[in-house]
């Protein structure tokens, strides 16, 4: 065999085997499931440094007259992480805690921080509940979307993320520096 196809040999060998590797640092669904609940703690705990961050006068703040409000872009940051998570794990679990506090008058810096912590705990409340032999379940969203349970719960997290990065702009727009970056 020549120089050129013994490298060449070498390159799709190790393309292979570099690509057989998962991505995930863990492999069973124990171990998976510890790092979802990790990764929404760690949410929680960030999401609560923006809350504390907001002066009570930042929480009635919009950026402009159709936009929602601080208060309001974190109530319904919390809404969701009730709704998603209940969706996410239909058919698989009964959350006991659930709460519908889209219908709730939340107002008060006090008030919606305690909605959004509240939410949090539901959420990992719920995936601690969770059998993880049934994380890769198969779900059906708003009967609309076919995803699996462990899915479900990411979509879950990517939309209060993208809520709480919203709100940088709003404590940005007061003055406020907004908590640093919490990845890890």
């Amino acid at each position: 065999m020549n120089n050129k196809k013994k490298i060449a040999t070498l390159i799709t060998l190790a393309a292979a085997v570099l690509t057989s590797f998962s991505f995930c640092p863990v492999d069973t669904p124990s171990e998976r499931k510890d790092v979802i609940v990790a990764t929404w703690e760690r949410a929680k705990a960030y999401t609560k440094e923006y809350l504390d961050a907001a002066t009570e006068d930042v929480y009635s703040f919009k950026p402009t007259p159709e936009m929602r409000s601080f208060g309001e872009q974190m109530h319904h940051l919390a809404v969701e992480n009730y709704i998603l998570t209940n969706a996410a794990v239909a058919g698989v679990a009964s959350p006991s805690t659930f709460r519908d506090i889209e219908i709730e008058t939340l107002k008060t810096k006090a008030e919606i921080t305690k909605a959004v912590l509240e939410s949090y705990d539901f959420v990992i409340a719920t995936i601690k509940g969770l059998d993880e032999a049934k994380l890769g379940n198969p779900v059906k969203i708003f009967n609309k979307f076919d995803t699996t349970v462990e899915d479900g719960l990411s979509k879950a997290f990517e939309h209060q993320t993208h809520h709480r990065g919203q709100t940088t702009v709003y404590l940005r727009l007061k003055g406020i520096k907004p908590p640093k970056e919490k990845l890890f």
